[in-house]
């Protein structure tokens, strides 16, 4: 009776070792390659894969041996896990199922990189002199909040896709010097168009899903670029798809750089007797705000720590400037509320500012 009574008991745990042995047993261990638990989202794969992937880029690793194979373990863990079904057969039974069945392992870790999320690094064979189609640049507007805490925006693209089509045409046209003789030491020069004939093709629009990642921190006028996603060309390589991030204005900040700014009206007496309030930020986090001293109207605090976000390290934040306005009471003063503000405030009710400047004493 014991012995039955354990089994349910150590089950789940047996089933988990197992689980762990299959996958390290069938190959690499993708999650632990992207520093991510079992149940991470599709989302967090794809922001780990791109932190990642700036990290260890071999371009900036020039130092380290290993380089080149710790980009490819990374890009070959994005592409089993970023996939549903390639991600359902790698949980199931490793990485060598994924190879049994086959498709895996065909991804340029280079292209899906620099295709995916638009950052390039030098040494890449675009670089060579080759017929394409112009850029498109398309301005996508966010918000600020999708600025300080991040997001991901998905972009429908319907992009002509060349496909072949009957006949012939003329393709790899040039200009060349012909030369023709006219008669005994007469020659005539000419230039003249030259061109081959290639299959023909036909562009027909094809939809696809473009994802982009807002970043915390970004700022406007940076852009993501998905390399061939651009207008076709006939000869030679699509351009490129260029997302240019845009701020929209918000209703209660202002951005400038990594600061923010804002504004909080407060009532006559809690500016001369002090208060304490709460504001909401950006990402729903309550900001504390209290004074005990008088706060006069355009007053202004920092408050360290509870701006922006800082794009190349995240961990810092820039400053929130908190400028105060005061409401006055909209009631008529009886004398005797006059006379006792009078006698609290002792202040003398000759005035010493006229016309802007400020008289002498």
């Amino acid at each position: 009776m014991k012995i039955h009574g354990l089994v349910p008991a150590g089950l789940p745990l047996l089933i988990l070792l197992l689980d762990f042995c299959l996958v390290l047993c069938g190959g690499r261990d993708f999650y632990a390659i992207l520093g991510l638990p079992r149940s991470a989202t599709t989302h967090q794969i794809k922001k780990a894969y791109r932190r990642l992937a700036k990290e260890l880029h071999p371009d900036k690793n020039t130092e380290d041996p290993e380089a080149v194979q710790k980009f490819q373990d990374l890009s070959a863990a994005y592409e089993a896990l970023s996939d549903t079904e390639k991600r359902e057969t790698y949980d199931r039974c490793g990485e060598d199922c994924l190879k049994k069945e086959g498709g895996f392992g065909s991804m340029d870790p280079f292209q899906s990189f620099f295709g995916d999320f638009g950052f390039g690094f030098g040494g890449q064979e675009r670089n060579k002199e080759v017929l394409r189609g112009a850029d498109i640049v398309m301005d996508l507007f966010v918000t600020l909040e999708e600025l300080y805490s991040g997001n991901f925006v998905e972009l429908t693209r319907n992009k002509p896709v060349s496909k072949p089509s009957s006949g012939t045409r003329k393709c790899n046209c040039r200009q060349e010097m012909v030369t023709r003789q006219l008669g005994p030491g007469r020659f005539q020069m000419t230039q003249q168009s030259v061109c081959d004939e290639c299959p023909n093709i036909k562009f027909v629009n094809e939809e696809k899903i473009l994802e982009v990642e807002i970043e915390p921190g970004m700022v406007d006028g940076q852009e993501h670029r998905f390399v061939a996603e651009g207008e076709p060309h006939i000869d030679g390589d699509p351009g490129d798809l260029r997302i240019r991030i845009k701020t929209m204005p918000h209703t209660k900040f202002e951005r400038k750089g990594d600061d923010l700014y804002t504004n909080i009206t407060i009532s006559l007496q809690d500016a001369l007797t002090g208060f304490s309030l709460n504001i909401p930020h950006l990402d729903g986090h309550a900001v504390h705000v209290s004074r005990d001293k008088i706060t006069w109207p355009g007053a202004r605090i920092r408050k360290k720590g509870e701006g922006m976000p800082n794009y190349d390290d995240n961990n810092l934040h820039g400053v929130l400037y908190i400028t105060f306005d005061v409401e006055f009471p909209k009631k008529e003063l009886s004398s005797e509320e006059k006379e006792g503000i009078k006698k609290i405030l002792e202040q003398s009710s000759i005035s010493k500012v006229y016309n802007g400047f400020r008289m002498s004493s």
